[in-house]
């Protein structure tokens, strides 16, 4: 497919003097990469130094034959030789070569050092790869069928035709050895036409179309005028059944226009922008039948190829094309346009894409203007080429052609079926601080599908602490919003089947960590009521286990902190035994814990201070009554790992 992309045929005119010494640019000349290939290395292999020139062309070669692997490694050696310095149109082949080669990486580096000072193509690769990066998170909206039809040779470029489908294909093996195009070393391509099932896309019963109107050599790409009367096709230059050459000796392509009668076309005449200076070809023609989209390489274009529209008259011939401009067309290559109502589909190298030819949409804004094109992701594109792309709005099929792996031959034709789009509800609320109904900012909320139990996505409340998800129809989702030094909060989604219903008032509030908390100097203590014991005992009273719950409730919703507990007694009793019945009362407060779920290794000790730090004037020999004594008789929770984090602004 590649060979008839190029646009051109270069025939052999002229003859090289120095026969050995330029041998493999003969052959490169003639487009027998493969030889070529082999003879350039040879001569990089029997010479100390290696001339630009030389490994450009080898790199080409390997590029040509799709051999990205090799042409990378080319590539590289050349970007390096060359201090990272390098033509445009040939970096777009090593980038697309490292994306072939699934070194996106380095690709992406590569891009952004080029590209560095171009700040709109900085910003247009920018919004095409966060497009790209966002469909392959989510699932393909495209399922794809590799056609029964297909052959071992080259099929491609499908064309809608009533209940047929018309491609153009290399899969005649009955012609002679002097119709073997060498690049490929394929029959040149022929136009077929076979049936279609518009239920599963498979085409059957293929045989020629218009061979009346053939040349011998390329007869490929065709589009039909709205009312079916005019066909538009491409074609090699040829005169008397030869290829015809202009100066330089090259056989490029032209547009024809004919009539359509059944299966044959007539009075088939070349449209007026044609030149045998440069090539025409994969003419489409829009939804509204007014206006003929096609590729050409004639001068003043922004690369190898480039996309023009031409208005079409009521007799079919058209007027002077213009170039779509530099949002749709670039250094590289861009062609096999295609038109709905609003989208203009085509295929690029150059655009950011998976690896070599891309298909790409982009909205139609008027005759000249479009939005950025959008890659079509990874179910229709992958690290080889994919183009020709041709889409039913209607019924929501289309067909493209792809010579990824993987496939029945050099490039096939696929069929694929884009799903319904998904019906959403929005879910929305706020998010407030429980203590000060402040709402709270930059809140984190996951949305996990429950069915699947995988993440759906993940947003932030904005600053006026609102969120707002858009969730499918008829599913369930568990949202868990968090923020540091917050505890975290769950709802659960249930959306229905009423479009445009709002689900809204889902207002979440999150605890603070300093709403739990007090300081006593330099020291943050979990803020419970006073774990009292009785008398003389180390045992967890009813109402101690109240007090406990709050410790546990902070350290399960702040897992990363860590608490050193403190345990005291009132003064009766001796020094010596108090403190062994603290030490008793902290063992068992830890205990406690670390029964209710508590890692051990969060609790970093359990130490009694006995009568050392009383609260009140109940000292030895002071009288008191019960209650006042049994304030002393208490327990705290000191959190550690917290004194750490304020460092790191936990």
């Amino acid at each position: 497919m590649k060979k008839f992309l190029i646009l051109i045929i270069l025939v052999h005119v002229n003859l090289f003097g120095q026969k050995n010494t330029w041998k493999a640019d003969q052959l490169y000349a003639d487009y027998h990469f493969e030889e070529a290939a082999e003879l350039y290395k040879k001569s990089i292999a029997n010479t100390n130094s290696m001339e630009d020139a030389t490994i450009e062309k080898l790199a080409n070669c390997y590029f040509n034959v799709c051999d990205y692997q090799n042409a990378y490694k080319w590539y590289d050696e050349l970007y390096h030789l060359n201090h990272k310095k390098m033509k445009e149109s040939t970096f777009i082949k090593y980038a697309q070569s490292a994306k072939a080669s699934r070194d996106y990486e380095k690709a992406n580096k590569l891009i952004n050092d080029f590209y560095a000072d171009d700040y709109n193509r900085i910003e247009m690769v920018t919004t095409q790869k966060r497009h790209l990066d966002n469909i392959k998170e989510s699932d393909s909206l495209y399922k794809i069928d590799n056609l029964d039809i297909n052959t071992s040779k080259s099929d491609f470029a499908p064309v809608y035709y009533g209940d047929y489908l018309i491609f153009s294909s290399a899969r005649d093996t009955s012609i002679s050895k002097e119709k073997i195009y060498m690049w490929n070393k394929q029959p040149y391509l022929d136009i077929y036409i076979a049936e279609r099932n518009k239920a599963n896309g498979e085409l059957n019963n293929p045989e020629k179309f218009g061979s009346n109107a053939t040349s011998g050599f390329h007869d490929a790409t065709l589009c039909f005028s709205k009312d079916g009367r005019f066909v538009y096709f491409t074609q090699n230059y040829t005169k008397k059944n030869k290829l015809k050459v202009n100066k330089g000796g090259v056989s490029n392509f032209e547009i024809l226009r004919g009539y359509v009668k059944g299966d044959q076309i007539t009075n088939v005449e070349s449209l007026s922008f044609n030149s045998t200076d440069y090539s025409c070809g994969h003419p489409a023609i829009s939804a509204d039948g007014k206006y003929l989209y096609f590729a050409s390489d004639m001068p003043g274009g922004y690369g190898a190829s480039d996309i023009y529209v031409a208005e079409i008259f009521d007799d079919g011939k058209t007027n002077k094309p213009v170039n779509l401009g530099a949002t749709i067309n670039t250094a590289g290559r861009e062609m096999f346009p295609f038109a709905t109502d609003s989208v203009l589909y085509f295929s690029s190298d150059a655009h950011y894409g998976l690896g070599g030819l891309d298909v790409f949409a982009s909205k139609i804004e008027s005759k000249t203007a479009y939005a950025i094109p959008l890659n079509m992701g990874p179910a229709l594109n992958s690290n080889m080429d994919d183009f020709s792309l041709i889409y039913n709005p209607e019924d929501r099929t289309g067909y493209f052609a792809s010579n990824r792996s993987l496939g029945k031959g050099d490039d096939d034709i696929y069929f694929f079926k884009k799903k319904e789009p998904m019906q959403y509800q929005t879910f929305s609320g706020y998010v407030y601080d429980k203590t000060t109904q402040e709402p709270i900012a930059n809140a984190s909320v996951v949305v996990n599908d429950i069915l699947s139990d995988t993440l759906y996505t993940q947003i932030e409340s904005d600053e006026d602490g609102y969120y707002e998800v858009k969730l499918p129809f008829k599913k369930e989702h568990e949202l868990i919003f968090s923020k540091a030094r917050y505890t975290s909060e769950t709802l659960y989604a249930k959306t229905t089947d009423e479009p445009g219903k709002k689900l809204e008032d889902n207002d979440v509030y999150l605890t603070s960590l300093e709403s739990l908390t007090v300081k006593e100097g330099n020291m943050t203590k979990i803020d419970v009521d006073p774990i009292f014991f009785e008398y003389d005992k180390a045992d967890i009273t009813p109402k101690a286990e109240l007090a406990l719950e709050k410790v546990l409730y902070v350290m399960n919703e702040f897992p990363s902190i860590n608490i050193m507990i403190e345990s005291h007694t009132d003064s009766r009793g001796s020094d010596d035994y108090n403190h062994k019945l603290s030490n008793a009362r902290a063992e068992n407060t830890k205990r406690y814990l670390i029964a209710n779920g508590i890692d051990a290794n969060r609790i970093e000790g359990a130490r009694g201070f006995g009568e050392s730090k009383l609260l009140n004037k109940c000292s030895n020999g002071v009288s008191c009554t019960e209650a006042e004594h049994a304030i002393n008789r208490r327990s705290n929770f000191i959190i550690i790992e917290d004194q750490k984090e304020q460092l790191t602004g936990f």
